[in-house]
């Protein structure tokens, strides 16, 4: 079936089953331009919430679809493809964290929206690369658990008062990205700005013109009076950037910075997907429960 097929298969059947279509700025280009909103996790997170839709179609990874069926428990949340999973999510286990809270009674457990379901259960409050500062500094204990990417944690332990306690774990993608890279990047083109998510070492985000999220980087090559961008993140957010700012020039900063999971769902898989209604996202009443009030903690939570 040709890619003109796909689509157009693909919006008959949107509108068969009354379905909308969630795709996060890391997914492949083509993924993006059918999806009917895309964005980072917050927005996704935000935006799962506001559908009337019946079925959400989410075109991600594994915590991406529980998020929206935690959030959505009357829909009903299809993943594209069911072993998308983050590398990262996987970092963290139950029994670890349940052993890290008794270490540190007082302490809150803010857990970044990268993990499973499960482990939000175990969390008192979530956050996004988008709004993790304003999450730490809106809680009332002076420790913070936080899990599971040590390099958002060290960004955020930069911009607050409280001790934070991180946990080790990293994604590979962003980590893979080095302070070399960087420089060879500048060195090469010496009039662009180096924008850098947070998920990056340190030592990166050191050399940045400007640090943020995924939509906060869009926001911010779109507005700056500068015309060229080296892009620290996934290889995938340089399509949103040209769709938003398309008379501007980007760089990506790594040609190893691409999440091979985040590139699994494609218009074929969509297209099954809505055609079988698979793979349905589920999380047991329990677990949902309680990770339920963490991410409405988070979504509570006014950020700039």
């Amino acid at each position: 079936m040709q890619q003109a097929e796909l689509i157009e298969r693909i919006k008959e059947l949107k509108i068969k089953r009354n379905a909308v279509i969630l795709a996060h700025y890391y997914s492949r280009p083509e993924v993006q331009d059918i999806a009917d909103f895309v964005g980072d996790s917050l927005g996704l997170s935000q935006e799962a919430v506001r559908q009337t839709a019946d079925v959400i179609v989410f075109c991600g990874v594994h915590f991406m679809g529980e998020s929206a069926a935690i959030l959505c428990p009357d829909k009903t949340v299809l993943l594209p493809e069911i072993d998308a999973t983050c590398p990262m999510a996987d970092m963290v286990d139950i029994e670890g964290l349940k052993r890290e809270k008794e270490k540190h009674p007082d302490a809150l457990v803010v857990c970044y929206v990268n993990s499973s379901a499960a482990i939000k259960a175990e969390s008192y409050i979530c956050c996004t690369s988008a709004n993790a500062v304003e999450v730490v500094n809106s809680l009332e204990a002076d420790e913070v658990i936080f899990v599971p990417d040590k390099n958002l944690a060290a960004y955020v332990e930069a911009r607050t008062d409280k001790k934070i306690i991180p946990w080790e774990g990293h994604c590979p993608t962003h980590h893979q990205i080095l302070r070399e890279d960087v420089l060879k990047m500048k060195e090469k083109h010496p009039e662009a700005k180096f924008i850098a998510h947070p998920e990056c070492r340190p030592e990166v985000l050191e050399l940045a013109d400007h640090i943020a999220s995924t939509r906060g980087m869009i926001m911010y090559a779109k507005n700056s009076p500068a015309k060229e961008f080296i892009i620290g993140t996934e290889c995938g957010l340089l399509h949103g950037l040209h769709k938003a700012a398309p008379e501007k020039k980007y760089y990506c900063v790594s040609e190893f910075a691409c999440c091979p999971s985040m590139k699994m769902v494609n218009l074929e898989k969509v297209l099954f997907s809505l055609e079988k209604v698979q793979h349905v996202v589920t999380v047991p009443y329990n677990v949902r429960i309680r990770a339920k009030e963490a991410l409405d903690r988070m979504l509570a939570v006014k950020i700039r």
